[in-house]
């Protein structure tokens, strides 16, 4: 008996959820509250992951025990090795009960309340609490109503007594029975959709066109999340008409303005209102709605030019790995020259990079799309035939079978490992793409805002429960399933069974699986896709004329971004050439040893604006965005100013001047940035 291999699955787990939390969130800007109780969601989901594999072979080798010390004299001298990671019932069983709770409290308590509270537009804590709860009134109240029903039905059954522990296993099963509903819609899209995104990705020309496409639609999402900024700002203009200072409502309003990046509030200042606007003086509801919309729109729009630079990058590199393939000399070449890592710097040399891309990288992708390709039918069969435990026609009871007659319990665990974390990569990497409505989006670089954290925390609490009990349905260790006398684990003595409604123990946890053969076809014939290009919602789809045209328009915006980078690369040539020409005598010049590397490179990126200006080339309005300057189109450089991106990140509310990089703002303001520097200042 050793506690080492779960200690060492808890800070696996520990690490995972960490990392991909540090990957989607921003620890630097979110709520403490907001990271820490995602991070307990997470690290609760993974550690059910991997700490369930030790309790099968526990469970295993107290069954066999207890089967050799049932046999005759003749047997009773037979020992069995003890497994590496076998741990008393008594550990497994606290262990469950902890987690498992902690993560449905935090899901149906919690998690919730929390959602209403940061997307509450509200000034003070009293404030968003009572929002809070008025917009969980009517989630809260069909639970109880649910709940009321089931207990109405139990309370008539004959022969149930309802005490604590019997409510207990009513509400588990509830949850349980949910979250099997949602991971029979999962695994049935993931299951296919993993294999074919693998292949897919060896297939650079494919890949390309799918880029071009998703290019297409993030443009118009970004164009809708910049006109619904511009109303935005059109709104808060309107009140700073009315509510000036020492106005009662101010110091709420000057909360608004400082959600509002200087560049941006900059523009507003700028912007000539049109002669209906009304600028009576509004409510203190009508400032907590245009809070609210504020907060929204400003995360919208941040995620969405994220993206937008992300795809933009991941185009450029599949177009040069496409040129390069042709490439005689076997050296990868770039369009645009990206400034290497620390790593990549020494070993990431041009031909190593070619072989990689060009040669191998197709091969490994085609590899994983093998392999999980034959994961996928071997889980999809053994959904569809685990109930049938005589003979056992689940692939993996079977395998799990002959490992216990021949007691390899390490043969179990890497097993039982192996599949629950494929498992887990198709249900999580779905949740992860999941975009409802443009509210609840994961989006990497830390771009991720705390209501879509919250929700992924909600999903994965109430996921990782029923996909484990399906798991254990799988391998034939769950007796209410494969209704066998068997010695459980101790996961399902906590989680408890839905004996007490019999169409739930009989049917639908056993025979909805069995849904994901259904799920699987459609998602290989890519039905759902189809009819969402039906109904408005346009999908990659290739036989039809409307994906055509948006891998038409992508390619286009493609060609525009590359003229415009291109541009700015010839621009800053030439003000190379010039400095060369003409160096700077330091008198009328700051220099740059006092600057920060982004400020250096701030000034770079104006300066090229500015020599665009000079020669002509910038009033090219059918290639340039010119709503946002090019200076601007650096994230950071956009936002980090009010928002606190690369700075210390002060409380909501808080007045005052605030200072970041190359940047000092102060109550009554304008100007942004350094004073404007000339090509001639040197004259």
């Amino acid at each position: 008996m050793s506690y080492t291999p779960l200690i060492s699955k808890i800070l696996i787990s520990f690490i995972i959820s960490s990392t991909v939390l540090y990957r989607y969130g921003n620890w630097f800007r979110h709520r403490i509250f907001v990271t820490l109780t995602v991070l307990l969601a997470w690290f609760c989901s993974f550690l059910i992951i991997f700490a369930l594999p030790l309790d099968v072979i526990s469970t295993v080798y107290r069954q066999q025990n207890y089967s050799i010390s049932t046999l005759n004299d003749t047997l009773e001298e037979l020992k069995i090795q003890e497994p590496s990671g076998y741990l008393p019932e008594r550990v497994f069983i606290n262990l469950w009960r902890t987690v498992y709770w902690s993560t449905q409290f935090l899901t149906w308590m919690i998690m919730p309340m929390m959602q209403s509270y940061i997307k509450a537009g509200d000034f003070t804590v009293k404030g968003k609490l009572k929002s809070a709860l008025v917009d969980n009134a009517i989630y809260y109240g069909s639970y109880l109503l649910i709940c009321g029903i089931l207990l109405i039905y139990l309370a008539l059954k004959p022969g149930i007594d309802l005490d604590w522990s019997k409510l207990k296993t009513i509400a588990s099963s509830a949850s349980n029975t949910w979250g099997l509903f949602l991971l029979v819609l999962l695994l049935g899209y993931s299951l296919v959709e993993a294999p074919r995104n693998f292949w897919n990705n060896s297939n650079y020309s494919f890949k390309l066109t799918q880029y071009y496409f998703k290019l297409a639609k993030l443009s118009s999402d970004k164009c809708e999340a910049e006109e619904t900024v511009d109303d935005v700002l059109e709104s808060l203009q309107a009140v700073s008409i009315a509510v000036k200072p020492g106005h009662y409502l101010y110091p709420q309003f000057e909360t608004i303005l400082q959600k509002v990046p200087l560049e941006l509030r900059d523009r507003m200042s700028r912007r000539r209102l049109p002669d209906d606007t009304p600028t009576d003086s509004p409510t203190e509801k009508a400032l907590v709605r245009l809070h609210r919309q504020t907060i929204k729109s400003l995360q919208v729009l941040q995620r969405t030019e994220t993206q937008w630079h992300l795809l933009i990058k991941k185009i450029f590199e599949c177009e040069d790995t496409l040129k390069n393939q042709v490439a005689r000399d076997r050296r990868f070449r770039r369009t645009f020259p990206s400034e290497p890592g620390y790593f990549t710097r020494f070993a990431y040399m041009a031909t190593v990079e070619w072989y990689w891309k060009c040669l191998i990288s197709c091969y490994c992708w085609k590899i994983f799309s093998i392999i999980t390709g034959i994961m996928s039918v071997c889980i999809v069969w053994s959904e569809v035939t685990f109930f049938n435990v005589h003979p056992p026609l689940s692939i993996f009871a079977i395998i799990v079978n002959a490992a216990k007659k021949n007691y390899d319990y390490f043969t179990i665990e890497v097993l039982s490992t192996f599949i629950i974390l494929y498992l887990s990569f198709c249900a999580y990497s779905t949740v992860l793409k999941i975009k409802v409505l443009n509210l609840y989006y994961l989006a990497p670089h830390h771009q991720t805002n705390e209501h879509s954290l919250i929700f992924s925390g909600m999903m994965f609490s109430r996921l990782t429960p029923a996909l484990c009990l399906n798991f254990l349905g799988l391998i034939h260790m769950d007796s209410h399933v494969i209704h066998s006398e068997v010695n459980e684990t101790s996961y399902t003595q906590i989680m408890g069974h839905m004996d007490v409604i019999g169409i739930i123990s009989h049917g639908f946890n056993i025979y909805f699986p069995m849904a994901i053969l259904v799920f699987c076809l459609a998602t290989y014939f890519s039905l759902g896709s189809r009819f969402l290009s039906m109904l408005g919602f346009h999908q990659f789809v290739g036989d039809e004329e409307m994906t055509t045209d948006l891998v038409e328009e992508g390619r286009e915006l493609i060609k525009r971004e590359k003229r415009r980078r291109q541009r700015l690369e010839e621009s800053s040539m030439r003000r190379k050439e010039y400095e060369d020409r003409f160096p700077a005598t330091g008198r009328f010049r700051q220099s740059d040893s006092g600057r920060t590397l982004e400020d250096q490179e701030s000034i770079r990126i104006r300066d090229s604006y500015q020599l665009e200006m000079y020669d002509g080339t910038a009033f090219r309005t059918d290639d340039v965005d010119t709503r946002f300057p090019p200076e601007q189109d650096d994230i950071d450089l956009r936002f980090g100013a009010s928002t606190g991106i690369g700075s210390h990140y002060s409380s909501e509310g808080s007045l005052g001047t605030r200072f970041t990089d190359g940047y000092q703002q102060e109550n009554n303001s304008k100007r942004v940035g350094y004073p404007p520097r000339g090509i001639f200042d040197d004259v």
